[in-house]
């Protein structure tokens, strides 16, 4: 019995020495924001909470997993009246989803510092596959990925009932991302 608990030991303390492959998330440096046209004139906004677990190494892509969850109801504008419309049920719905969430289910190598990530987009009860191309780069200690994507809002129910009508609330909508992340290894 003695010697179990001595191979176990040892093999803790090895694990510990093992590089690991999960990185955290830096909010203070982190962006997501996204653009819409409203009767043609582009609008902004941006979410400021959001958290991720991600576990990716530069050299094995294949083997990465992304989770990424946003909490709809910190979705800012410039202005608090429309801060407080997108909260509600013909929007986000936030009462009923506040989250959304994206799962990776595929990240493949697209040239130097450059990713496929292709995974499921959970948003307003609507899951829809997505790609998204991230690029990474190295300030320091610190990897940022950046990347976007157009997503379609119907598609989601977002902006339901009489917001449903592109020509007063685009469909289209882009979403940028700037993620700064810890504990990445080199390229």
């Amino acid at each position: 019995m003695k010697s179990l608990v001595r191979m176990a030991c040892c093999a803790s303390a090895l694990l510990a020495f093992l590089p690991s492959h999960a990185q955290k998330l830096e909010p203070a440096q982190s962006e997501i924001s996204f653009t819409f046209k409203q009767m043609g004139v582009p609008v902004e906004g941006r979410f400021a909470t959001f958290a991720g677990q991600f576990s990716f190494d530069p050299k094995k892509p294949e083997a990465g997993k992304v989770v990424l969850t946003i909490d709809t109801g910190s979705v800012r504008f410039g202005s608090p009246d429309t801060q407080g419309e997108a909260v509600k049920a013909e929007w986000f719905n936030v009462a009923k989803f506040p989250q959304a969430t994206l799962e990776s289910t595929t990240i493949v190598a697209a040239g130097a510092g450059k990713y496929d990530l292709t995974g499921k987009l959970s948003l307003k009860g609507a899951v829809r596959e997505v790609r998204v191309p991230v690029t990474l780069a190295r300030l320091g200690a610190i990897t940022v990925a950046t990347g976007g994507l157009t997503l379609k809002r119907l598609e989601f129910k977002i902006g339901d009932g009489d917001w449903s009508d592109t020509s007063m609330v685009a469909n289209e909508v882009q979403v940028k991302f700037k993620l700064a992340l810890s504990g990445m290894a080199a390229p």
